[in-house]
């Protein structure tokens, strides 16, 4: 007997961030100029890591490995959504939501572990200064990203787990501009009120998990500052202010998402939207861009392209 195949929905209908014309077309050049900007800033962050000889330390590094998983986190979604805004056409394959669902999770995951990652360079850097190159070593740098792209693949997976055999018989319309998980599920022409209460335990607990351990570290950090140096304190604040405020803003969204218990459609989309879209913009602001050594390298390869261009 022929083997029945119950994935009988090929598209999804993704609904977009507002169905109001005049909102479209302001909405389409407000996140182009945004998405542009995204690339821009992180691009510019990762050439100049690399061009630049004094920044090659652990925490550019690992600098350099947050602005990539920040572009493709802002690329999963957002050129689709910016097309969708000015199209007729806003369906998606089944095939293409299923990808999308899995970099999601995979550069969230990432994300999320990469944050955990740099909390503990600071936190070497600061309560073992002495032993930090040897600790941080560029191999022992390798295999701490490597492992938040394990930890981020393993969290996709087991998402995927959760979806990849549902059946899709019926209902196609996706009230968002990509396809999130706990919404596509509900679509499914099965009981899927346990695997939706799986889904949220998984993501909500992997999240929970780095913020605590964030939590701990950066206030280990803190507390061991105060101790050595009163007046090193506001200086380490300073410098620790970007790596605190960016897991606040990371975090924020995400706990929210997977452990609120109430949903609304309205604020799900802006809470989507800032994850998605206006994280990875903040963080090449507030992680770089307010760092001095950075600052000292642009200008420097700027003068260095003027002085070059000058000599011919």
């Amino acid at each position: 007997m022929e083997k029945q195949n119950h994935s009988v929905v090929t598209e999804f209908i993704l609904l977009g961030l507002t169905e109001f014309h005049e909102l479209q077309i302001l909405f389409f050049v407000f996140f182009s100029i945004i998405y542009l900007a995204i690339l821009l800033s992180n691009l510019i962050i990762i050439l100049v890591v690399k061009l630049d000889p004094q920044l090659q330390s652990p925490m550019y590094f690992l600098l350099v490995n947050l602005s990539f998983i920040d572009m493709s986190l802002a690329s999963f979604a957002t050129p689709k959504m910016i097309g969708d805004l000015i199209s007729e056409n806003m369906a998606i394959s089944y095939e293409g939501c299923m990808a999308q669902i899995f970099f999601l999770h995979l550069l969230g995951g990432s994300e999320m572990m990469l944050l955990v990652v740099m909390a503990i360079d600071r936190l070497i850097a600061i309560c073992k200064p002495l032993h930090y190159k040897n600790i941080m070593s560029h191999c022992i740098c390798i295999r701490l990203a490597l492992f938040s792209w394990t930890t981020g693949f393993v969290h996709s997976v087991s998402q995927m787990v959760f979806i990849g055999t549902l059946p899709f018989c019926g209902p196609n319309v996706v009230d968002s501009f990509f396809c999130d998980l706990p919404q596509v599920i509900k679509l499914a022409c099965t009981d899927t009120y346990v695997l939706g209460l799986l889904v949220i335990a998984f993501s909500g607990l992997l999240s929970l998990f780095c913020f605590i351990f964030l939590f701990i570290s950066y206030s280990i950090i803190l507390i061991t500052v105060h101790h050595h140096s009163s007046s090193g304190y506001s200086k380490a604040m300073s410098t620790l202010a970007a790596h605190i405020t960016v897991v606040v803003l990371f975090f924020g969204p995400c706990l929210f998402i997977y452990i609120w218990p109430f949903s609304h459609v309205f604020i799900d989309k802006i809470v989507s939207v800032f994850y998605t879209i206006f994280i990875p913009l903040l963080n090449p602001i507030i992680y770089s861009f307010r760092n001095k050594d950075i600052k000292k390298a642009i200008i420097k390869i700027k003068t260095k392209n003027v002085s070059s261009r000058s000599a011919f």
